[in-house]
């Protein structure tokens, strides 16, 4: 069984979509960081990331990771950890107390994932049904139900480790289907998939009640997802037309911002915000309006101090030839991350997070 995190500490694991190596994680770190939840990263693994939180707050971080992040699936209690070897996972369930988390006459299941290719050699459905035998042998008069469980049991096989834990929280995929450019009234095909917005504000740490500012902000995809999470949002866009279609999409989403400008990026009537995260044009499906990308993005760099308070955060995305965080040092910016994202074989976005210094 799993003992770090010590006394009064709690050991959290949770599972992340396959979606990109290391955005997950970031996220996950960013979200705790803005909603001040303490916490220790104990292991970052292939979708999974491990950490220790305060026992009485396990719950509470369960909870704001569901309702903030795009790419976590799930959290779970950590029950067990060990080798991905049957007879090693079975001699460990055995140990653990399941009845300090189940009750007689619950309806559970017990649901096992495997990472990838990991562990090909292990059965998943094979270890469903013994970890289900040791459960109930360990709390009798419990009940098995596959389809509506009062609790669930999920392990998760990866990098030649299995996790066991008590699922407390899970992000459906649902509401982020509903909101992609395509299922809106409003659409253009430099449109940021949901997913990726909503990680982008919380990678700035946005807060609910910061004011967070978007000058690029095309349909609206990064303001409405701020607005979700109960940040004050506010864009601007040199476009009437991109203007409208973003406030269109959003009251039809029932995400509206505070207020969409028309108005340049470079000579923005907004003086101060919270944070900044924004798409700029690049030139291929969105207009730089006759600017150089590079100009226009080192031109924007530039105003971030005058943008941000000292030590706040911003989150920009831009092609990857154009060296984004090189920039953002010649323009007196600390980088504090960056992560680089496969769009097509002609794109790959950086998405890089600065502190103004």
């Amino acid at each position: 069984m799993s003992s770090e995190g010590g006394r009064g500490q709690a050991t959290l694991f949770f599972l992340h979509s396959g979606e990109h190596p290391t955005l997950p994680h970031a996220e996950l770190r960013a979200v705790l960081e803005a909603e001040r939840l303490p916490f220790e990263v104990l292991e970052e693994l292939c979708q999974l990331t491990r950490l220790a939180c305060p026992e009485e707050l396990a719950g509470s971080v369960a909870q704001r990771v569901a309702a903030r992040a795009a790419f976590t699936r799930t959290c779970c209690l950590e029950l067990l950890s060990c080798p991905a070897e049957r007879e090693e996972v079975l001699r460990a369930a055995r140990e653990v107390p399941f009845w300090s988390y189940l009750r007689p006459g619950q309806a559970f299941r017990v649901r096992v994932k495997r990472v990838r290719s990991y562990s090909r050699e292990l059965s998943t459905l094979e270890l469903e049904k013994e970890l289900g035998a040791a459960v109930l042998q360990a709390v009798p008069g419990l009940k098995v139900n596959l389809r509506h469980p009062q609790v669930e049991l999920l392990g998760v096989l990866t990098e030649e480790r299995f996790f066991l834990g008590l699922k407390l929280s899970e992000v459906p995929p649902g509401p982020f289907v509903a909101r992609r450019p395509s299922r809106r009234p409003f659409f253009h095909p430099a449109a940021m998939m949901p997913k990726l917005a909503r990680c982008m504000v919380n990678l700035a740490r946005a807060r609910p009640g910061e004011l967070v500012f978007d000058p690029f902000c095309g349909t609206g995809s990064i303001l409405m997802e701020a607005a979700l999470i109960g940040c004050r949002a506010v864009g601007a866009d040199i476009s009437t037309r991109m203007a409208f279609g973003c406030l269109l999409n959003a009251r039809y989403l029932g995400a509206e911002p505070e207020g969409v400008l028309v108005a340049d990026a470079l000579s923005t009537p907004i003086r101060r915000a919270d944070r900044v995260v924004t798409d700029p044009p690049y030139g291929r499906s969105a207009t730089t309006a006759g600017r150089q990308a590079k100009e226009l993005y080192k031109t924007f760099l530039a105003l971030l101090p005058e943008l941000l308070p000292k030590g706040h955060i911003a989150c920009l995305a831009a092609p990857s030839t154009l060296e984004l965080s090189q920039m953002a040092r010649e323009a007196g910016l600390r980088p504090l991350e960056a992560h680089y994202y496969f769009v097509h074989a002609d794109l790959t976005r950086e998405l890089a997070v600065l502190a103004v210094a």
